[in-house]
C-alpha cells in the first residue's frame, strides 16, 4: 500500500507532466530540428488565442508497455480563435512516427466527439506516419474510428486539414474529407502509397516531389491553399475561420458592415474594365476585388481548375462565397475540373448557410474528347446540381458571356438564383455568334462563294452580336432582373443580399437526393 504524503503524489503528478512535454527520443527530436520541424504543442500555440488552450488527454499512453512515452503521439486539446471556439489535434511526429495506435484513436476520437457535442471547428494539424504497423488491426480500426465521426460532423462544423510533414496512406483519407485542406510548401507530402512502393508495384519511377508535394497536390485538387511557411498556414486558417460559423447553427460573424455606402473611385473602374473586343481577355479578380468590402478576397483551391474561382469576401461585413469564372483561363470555360471545384465549394457554403455570388463570363462547357472519354457529362452535371441544392441566397452578375448549359449552371434564375442582374457588356446566349452563325446559316455562307462568303459570315456575326446575343432580350423575358452600370455592382450587391437575408426554402421529406457522383 502506498504511503505517499499528499505532497509526494503532487510531486509525482508534476514529473509526469513534465515528463508529456516533449516526450519523444532525443534521436527523434534532433532528426525534427534538422528538418526544420517543431514541436506539436507549440504548433498549437502558434495557431489559437494566446493561452487558450486546455489540453487534454496528456498522460495517455499505448497499452501493453509502461515505458512506452506518454501521448501517444498525438496532442490534443481546445482553445478559441479569435474568442471563438476550437478543438484541435497535432500530431507528434517524436512518438511513434506520430503513428496511429489505440491512445492515439482514443484521444482524437474523444476531441471531435466534443467538438460535435458543443458545435465548434474541429482542426487537425498533421504530420503523420500513417498506420502504426506493429499494432496491427487495432490501428486500422482507430482510423476507421476517426472516419465514422468526419459524417456525422460533416456539414454540421468546419472541419479544416493543415498537412505539415510527410502524410501517407490512411493519414490522407481523413484530411481530404475534411471541409479544407492547408498544406506547407517544401514540407509536406501526400500520397496513398510512396514513390518506393510504387517502383516495386509498378515500375514506375517517381520522385517524391513530383508524386505528392504540397504544390502537385494543389495542383490535383487535394489541397485549397499553399502555404510557405508553418506560421502562413496558421494565419491562414485563423483568417479562413472568420467567414465560417462556428457550426451549421450558427451564423459567420459579421465584421466592419457599412463600409462606403456611396459610389467610390474604385467603384467607377467597373465601367471600363470589360475590354471593347469579345475575345480580349482580362483577369476577373480586377472585378472580385472592387465588388466586395475591403477588396478583401481569400481564394481557395487557387493552383486547381484556375478556369473557375472560388473563395470567401464580405457584402456589407456578412460572409459571402464568390464563384467566378476567369477568362485567363480556357476563356472561362467549364472542364470537368471547374465542374467539381465550383460544386464542391457551393455544397460547403450551403451547409454553412453563407450567401453564393456568382460573376460570369464563360463561353460554355469546354469541347473535347478528353473531357468526354473522363465523363464531362456526369462530372460537369454536379455543378448544375450544386446549383439548384443549394437554398442559401443566390446573386449572379453577367458580366460579360453567358453560353449554353454554362449559363445555366452559373447562378442562373432558372436553376435557382434569386436575383440576377446583367451589366450592359453582356452576352447571353445558347452559343457563341461564331458558332450560331456557322450552325444556322452555313449553306448560305458556302452558296454566297469564296470572296463574298468570309464577308457574309462577319456581317451575320455582328448582327448577332447587336440583336440576339445582348443583356435585354433576357431581360425582356424576365430572366434578367436589372441591367446594370457596372459600377453600381457592390451597392446593388449589398442591398440584394440584404433583401434575401430571411430566404427560406422548404424541402420536401426524404432521406437524402443523390449528387450525381
Amino acid at each position: 500500500m502506498s504511503n505517499k504524503t499528499t505532497a509526494e503524489k503532487l510531486a509525482d503528478l508534476r514529473v509526469k507532466l513534465e515528463e508529456s512535454q516533449d516526450p519523444g527520443s532525443e534521436r527523434a527530436k534532433a532528426k525534427r530540428a534538422a528538418a526544420g520541424g517543431t514541436p506539436p504543442r507549440q504548433r498549437i500555440a502558434e495557431l489559437l488565442d494566446a493561452g487558450s488552450f486546455v489540453e487534454m488527454g496528456q498522460l495517455a499512453k499505448a497499452p501493453g508497455n509502461a515505458d512506452n512515452p506518454f501521448g501517444d503521439g498525438v496532442v490534443t486539446g481546445r482553445g478559441t480563435i479569435e474568442g471563438r471556439p476550437v478543438c484541435v489535434y497535432a500530431h507528434d511526429n517524436t512518438v511513434f512516427g506520430g503513428s496511429v495506435g489505440e491512445g492515439f484513436g482514443k484521444k482524437v476520437c474523444a476531441i471531435m466527439d466534443l467538438a460535435i457535442k458543443i458545435g465548434c471547428p474541429i482542426i487537425g494539424i498533421n504530420d503523420s506516419g500513417g498506420a502504426r504497423v506493429q499494432d496491427a488491426v487495432t490501428s486500422l480500426a482507430y482510423y476507421s474510428e476517426i472516419s465514422r465521426r468526419q459524417y456525422p460532423a460533416s456539414g454540421l462544423v468546419p472541419q479544416i486539414s493543415i498537412m505539415l510533414g510527410k502524410c501517407a496512406g490512411g493519414a490522407v483519407y481523413a484530411p481530404v474529407t475534411t471541409d479544407f485542406v492547408v498544406a506547407v510548401q517544401d514540407q509536406a507530402y501526400m500520397f496513398i502509397t510512396g514513390p518506393d512502393v510504387i517502383k516495386k508495384v509498378t515500375g514506375e519511377d517517381i520522385s517524391m516531389e513530383d508524386l505528392g508535394s504540397a504544390l502537385q497536390q494543389a495542383k490535383n485538387g487535394n489541397v485549397n491553399h499553399v502555404a510557405v511557411s508553418e506560421h502562413d498556414a496558421f494565419m491562414w486558417v485563423r483568417q479562413l475561420l472568420s467567414f465560417l460559423p462556428s457550426s451549421a447553427a450558427e451564423k459567420a460573424p459579421r465584421i466592419n458592415p457599412g463600409l462606403e455606402p456611396e459610389r467610390t473611385e474604385s467603384d467607377l473602374v467597373l465601367d471600363e474594365i470589360i475590354p471593347d473586343s469579345d475575345n480580349a481577355a482580362y483577369d476577373m479578380h480586377d472585378i472580385l476585388v472592387r465588388m466586395f468590402d475591403d477588396g478583401e478576397f481569400i481564394e481557395t483551391s487557387g493552383q486547381f481548375a484556375p478556369n473557375i474561382i472560388t473563395g470567401f469576401a464580405r457584402v456589407d461585413g456578412e460572409a459571402v462565397g464568390v464563384v467566378a469564372n476567369q477568362p485567363l483561363h480556357l476563356s472561362g470555360a467549364l472542364d470537368i475540373d471547374a465542374s467539381e471545384k465550383a460544386a464542391r465549394f457551393m455544397l460547403i457554403c450551403d451547409a454553412y448557410s453563407i450567401p453564393l455570388v456568382y460573376v460570369v463570363d464563360t463561353p460554355g462547357y469546354l469541347p473535347g474528347v478528353q473531357q468526354e472519354k473522363l465523363g464531362i457529362i456526369h462530372r460537369g452535371a454536379k455543378m448544375g446540381y450544386a446549383v439548384a441544392a443549394a437554398s442559401v441566397p443566390k446573386v449572379t452578375f453577367v458580366v460579360r458571356k453567358a453560353y449554353g448549359g454554362a449559363y445555366a449552371v452559373m447562378g442562373s434564375k432558372n436553376l435557382g438564383g434569386d436575383l440576377n442582374f446583367a451589366w450592359p457588356t453582356a452576352r447571353i446566349a445558347v452559343m457563341g455568334a461564331e458558332g450560331a452563325v456557322d450552325l444556322l446559316q452555313r449553306r448560305q455562307i458556302e452558296e454566297a462563294g469564296p470572296v463574298e462568303g468570309p464577308k457574309l459570315r462577319q456581317q451575320l456575326i455582328d448582327m448577332y452580336n447587336e440583336f440576339i446575343a445582348t443583356p435585354y432580350t433576357a431581360a425582356e423575358r424576365g430572366y434578367i432582373d436589372a441591367v446594370i452600370e457596372p459600377s453600381e455592382t457592390r451597392l446593388v450587391l449589398r442591398k440584394a443580399l440584404a433583401q434575401l437575408k430571411d430566404k427560406t426554402r422548404v424541402e420536401s421529406p426524404r432521406k437524402h437526393p443523390i449528387m450525381p457522383m
